[in-house]
C-alpha cells in the first residue's frame, strides 16, 4: 500500500461535484473508494466515512420533504443540510491533508 494524501483530499472534495453538475456526490467518491481501497493507505476508512455521510444526507433530505408542510421546517432543514454538505467535505479534506482520518458528524453507520 502506498500513502497518498492528495488522493484522500480529492476523494473528500469530489463530494462537491454536485455544486457543478447537480449529481455525483455519492457516485464519484464511491468509485474512487472501490478502486483504490486496497492500494492507498487509509482509503478504506476515508471512503467508508464519506459514503456513510452521503447516504445519511440523502436520508435527511428525504425526511425534510414532508417537514416542509410542518411550518416550513423542511426548508430550514434543506438549508442546513446544504451548508453541511459543503462545509464538512472541505474541513475533512484539510484534515486528510494533515494525515488525520476525519469523521462526519450526524452520519449513520451503513458501512463498517
Amino acid at each position: 500500500m502506498r500513502e497518498d494524501n492528495q488522493l484522500l483530499v480529492i476523494t473528500h472534495l469530489s463530494q462537491l461535484v454536485t455544486l457543478v453538475t447537480g449529481f455525483g456526490s455519492l457516485l464519484i467518491p464511491l468509485i474512487i473508494w472501490i478502486t483504490q481501497k486496497e492500494k492507498v493507505y487509509q482509503m478504506d476508512a476515508h471512503g467508508k466515512n464519506i459514503i456513510n455521510f452521503q447516504l445519511s444526507l440523502i436520508i435527511y433530505f428525504i425526511i425534510c420533504i414532508p417537514l416542509i408542510l410542518l411550518l416550513g421546517l423542511g426548508l430550514l432543514g434543506f438549508i442546513v443540510l446544504g451548508f453541511a454538505s459543503i462545509i464538512f467535505p472541505i474541513l475533512n479534506a484539510i484534515k486528510a491533508s494533515n494525515g488525520e482520518v476525519p469523521t462526519y458528524p450526524f452520519s449513520f453507520t451503513f458501512i463498517k
